[in-house]
């Protein structure tokens, strides 16, 4: 198996995986994933794919990642590993989709406005 690349977003983070077949390494940012993502929620959300397809320990996984924050980064890395997994095996694709993870979740923050405290907070109105 060739190293195949995929991309997955959340929020404002990108994350791009190379993924080749090995013996289940995820590195991220040149550090151990669960060096990266010390939460074992986050580390959950990062596996989550494998689990799925029952194929834990089956693929070598680099991962690039920037922007936003560990959160959205960990649902962006789970997006393009399940996006590669699907170029892997079209098999994969229902399961995959069934869960969710190949959906680009798109809520993003809103934007703070002139005149508003925040982004749809007012200010407090004074009568006097």
């Amino acid at each position: 198996m060739e190293r195949i690349n995929a991309i997955g977003r959340r929020k404002t983070a990108v994350s791009r995986v190379y993924m080749t077949a090995g013996n289940g390494a995820i590195t991220v940012n040149g550090k151990d994933y669960k060096q990266y993502f010390p939460s074992e929620v986050l580390q959950i959300i990062t596996n989550q794919p494998f689990a799925t397809i029952n194929g834990l320990g089956a693929y070598d996984v680099k991962v690039n990642v920037r922007g936003g924050g560990v959160t959205g980064q960990a649902e962006a890395t789970r997006m393009a590993i399940s996006r590669a997994l699907c170029e892997v095996n079209a098999e994969f694709r229902p399961a995959l989709k069934k869960e969710g993870f190949l959906t680009r979740d798109s809520r993003m923050v809103e934007r703070k406005k002139y005149g508003r405290a925040k982004a749809r907070r007012r200010f407090q109105f004074s009568k006097r």
